[in-house]
C-alpha cells in the first residue's frame, strides 16, 4: 500500500491533542507527542505514532497513568533507584535521564535504575539526551510481564524484546547504537500487521519450530484495523544473532528487571499490564580526565571504520546513528510516511476522543 505522507508538525500536533483529550496536561502530552514523532523521524516507526491507539487503550484500562512522576526509592548520590508507579513511560524515563545527567555532571559517573515505567519508547532518545550534555551512556531495558521472544534453541516465549542503547558524544560524529535483542522489535511486527514493511521470513518461530515472517504467528487472528493482542498467537519472535542475542536478552532481564526489583518478563499467568525497567549508566569524559583523548582517538577511529571500502559502492559504510540522521532530514522535508491502516487507526482514536482531525 502507498504510504500517507503527513507533515511532521501536523502529526505532532494531532498526537499531542489526542493525549490532552485522554487526560494529559499540555506539557506532558506535548512531550509524548515529540518523543513518538522523533521515533518516526529517525526511521524507527515501530516506536512512533503507530503506538498511539495502543497507548490510549492502556490508559483507559488503567494500566498506565498520565500525570505521575518517578519517586526516589534509594538515593546514594552517584546512584539512585526510582519507581515510576506506572507513570507514562516517555515522561518518567526522561525524568530518570535528566537525573542521571545531573548526577554524572556532579560525580563523573552515575547509575540510575528505573522500575515500573509505562512503555518508554525509543531507547536511543535517552542516549541522545545524554549526548547533548557531553556524556556517554548505556541503557539496558526489559519489559516486565511481556513474554514475546523465544530463547536460542527454544520455541516458547521467555524474554521481552529487551532493547539496548549506547551513546558516545564524539564531536561532529555522535554515535548512537540502539537495537532490540529480538530479531525484530514487536513494534515492527505491529507495523507489518498494518500493511507496513514485511518482516524477514525468519523473524518468528512457531510451536513446531517453523520459521515465518507472518505477524499472525505472534498475534493470532486480528482485524485489518484495530488492536493487536500479542498473547493471541501461538509463536514467538526470535532472538537476534542466535545465542548472542539470546544471552544479551537474558542479561537485560536480570539487570533491568530483577536488579531494579521491577520484575522480569515472566513467568506470568496471563498477559495484562506490562511495564519497563531501565538500568542506565552515565559517564563524563571530562571528569575522568580523558575528554581530549576520547575526542581525538574516538573520532579518528570511527572515521577510519567508516572509510572501509564498501561491499557495494552504492552503499557506503555507515556508523550507528547516521541512518537515523539522514531519515530525519528527509522526513522533516517531505513528511512522515504512515501506512494507511496506521493513519486510519490514529484518526479513529482521535475521533473517539473528540479531537478534530485534519481534512
Amino acid at each position: 500500500m502507498t504510504p500517507v505522507l503527513v507533515p511532521a508538525p501536523q502529526l505532532e500536533a494531532l498526537v499531542r491533542d489526542i493525549f490532552i483529550a485522554a487526560g494529559g496536561s499540555q506539557e506532558e502530552s506535548a512531550g509524548i507527542a515529540h518523543h513518538l514523532l522523533g521515533a518516526n523521524l529517525a526511521g524507527h516507526d515501530s516506536h512512533g505514532v503507530v503506538r498511539v491507539p495502543r497507548y490510549v487503550e492502556w490508559l483507559q484500562a488503567g494500566h498506565v497513568f498520565l500525570g505521575r512522576s518517578a519517586k526516589v526509592v534509594t538515593d546514594g548520590g552517584a546512584f539512585a533507584l526510582l519507581d515510576a508507579e506506572f507513570g507514562f513511560g516517555q515522561t518518567v524515563a526522561a525524568e530518570a535521564t535528566r537525573l542521571g545527567i545531573a548526577r554524572a555532571k556532579q560525580h563523573g559517573a552515575a547509575v540510575i535504575a528505573l522500575r515500573n515505567a509505562g512503555h518508554v519508547g525509543r531507547i536511543g532518545h535517552y542516549a541522545e539526551m545524554a549526548l547533548a550534555e557531553g556524556l556517554l551512556s548505556i541503557h539496558l531495558v526489559n519489559v516486565a510481564g511481556s513474554t514475546l521472544v523465544a530463547p536460542f534453541g527454544g520455541v516458547e516465549r521467555r524474554f521481552s524484546t529487551a532493547p539496548v542503547a549506547i551513546g558516545a558524544p564524539l564531536d561532529g560524529r555522535p554515535i548512537v547504537l540502539d537495537f532490540a535483542t529480538s530479531r525484530v522489535a514487536e513494534g515492527k511486527v505491529l507495523v507489518a500487521s498494518n500493511g507496513g514493511k514485511p518482516l524477514p521470513e525468519d523473524s518468528l518461530i512457531g510451536p513446531d519450530g517453523e520459521l515465518t515472517g507472518d505477524p499472525h504467528m505472534l498475534y493470532g487472528e486480528y482485524d485489518k484495523i484495530g488492536p493487536r493482542n500479542a498473547a493471541g498467537g501461538l509463536g514467538a519472535i526470535r532472538a537476534f544473532g542466535e545465542h548472542k542475542g539470546s544471552g544479551l536478552a537474558l542479561m537485560c532481564e536480570l539487570l533491568a528487571g530483577a536488579f531494579t526489583a521491577g520484575g522480569c518478563s515472566g513467568p506470568v499467568a496471563e498477559r495484562g499490564r506490562i511495564c519497563n525497567g531501565m538500568l542506565s549508566i552515565y559517564l563524563s569524559p571530562e571528569h575522568f580526565g580523558t575528554q581530549a583523548e576520547f575526542q581525538r582517538m574516538g573520532r579518528n577511529y570511527v572515521d577510519w571504520v567508516a572509510s572501509s571500502r564498501p561491499a557495494d559502492p552504492a552503499y557506503p559504510v555507515l556508523l550507528p546513528g547516521e541512518p537515523e540522521a539522514a531519515t530525519r532530514a528527509a522526513r522533516l522535508a517531505d513528511g512522515v510516511p504512515l501506512q494507511p491502516d496506521t493513519w486510519t487507526g490514529i484518526l479513529q482514536t482521535a475521533e473517539r476522543l473528540g479531537v478534530a482531525v485534519p481534512a
